[in-house]
C-alpha cells in the first residue's frame, strides 16, 4: 500500500491534474490511497477562524470538510478513482490493488485521538493513515521547492510540512518521500 498526499496548493495550477495523471499512469494495479490537502477550502477555514474566533475543534472539523471537498474534486477529475471515507473501506477487498481517494471521516479521526490543532494538517493525517494501513511508502507531493538536504525537522521549521509531521512519522516503518510536484511528474 502506498499513500500519496497531494497538497491542496497544487489545485492552483495544472500541477494537480498532472499529479493525478501520474498516479493513474504509474500506479495502476497497485494499492494506492490519495490523501487530498484542504487547499483553498482550508484557507477559508483559517480566515473564518481569524475573523470569528471560533475554537480549534470547530476549525479542525471544518478543515476535514475541506479535505472532503477536495476529495470530491479529485474524484470529479478522475472518476475511475473511488472515494472512500474510512479505514474499513480502504481495506475492503473490492479496493485491493486500486487507487482510492480518502475523504477523512471526522468520527474515525476523533476516535483515533487526532488532536484538533493547526499543527496537524493533511500531511500528518497522511502519515497517520500510512501508519494505520501499514503502508510501505508515504509520498507527499508539494508545490513548494524541496531541498533534499533538509531534515524533516528543518522542513517543518520552514512550514513545508506541518509541525506535528515528525512525531507522526517518528516510529513509521514506511519510506517517506517529500517532493516538489514538478520533479515528481517528470
Amino acid at each position: 500500500m502506498i499513500v500519496i498526499k497531494l497538497g491542496g496548493s497544487l489545485s492552483r495550477s495544472d500541477a494537480l491534474i498532472n499529479c493525478l495523471n501520474v498516479v493513474e499512469k504509474n500506479y495502476q494495479g497497485r494499492a494506492v490511497v490519495i490523501v487530498p490537502g484542504g487547499g483553498a477550502f482550508a484557507d477559508q477555514v483559517r480566515l473564518a477562524q481569524q475573523q470569528w474566533q471560533f475554537n480549534d475543534n470547530t476549525a479542525h472539523r471544518m478543515a476535514l470538510l475541506a479535505m472532503q471537498q477536495m476529495a470530491l474534486m479529485f474524484n470529479g477529475l478522475k472518476p475511475n478513482f473511488a472515494v472512500v471515507e474510512n479505514i474499513a473501506a480502504i481495506k475492503h477487498p473490492v479496493n485491493r490493488n486500486k487507487t482510492v481517494i480518502w475523504s477523512p471521516d471526522i468520527s474515525e479521526l476523533d476516535n483515533a485521538g487526532i488532536a484538533a490543532s493547526w499543527d496537524i494538517s493533511s500531511d500528518s493525517l497522511a502519515a497517520w493513515l500510512g501508519q494505520t494501513l501499514s503502508a510501505t511508502e508515504l509520498i507527499l507531493i508539494k508545490s513548494a521547492v524541496i531541498d533534499a538536504e533538509l531534515s524533516l525537522q528543518q522542513l517543518a521549521e520552514q512550514h513545508i510540512i506541518d509541525e506535528a509531521f515528525c512525531d507522526f512519522v517518528a516510529k513509521a516503518v514506511f519510506k517517506t518521500c517529500i517532493i516538489n510536484a514538478k520533479n515528481w511528474v517528470k
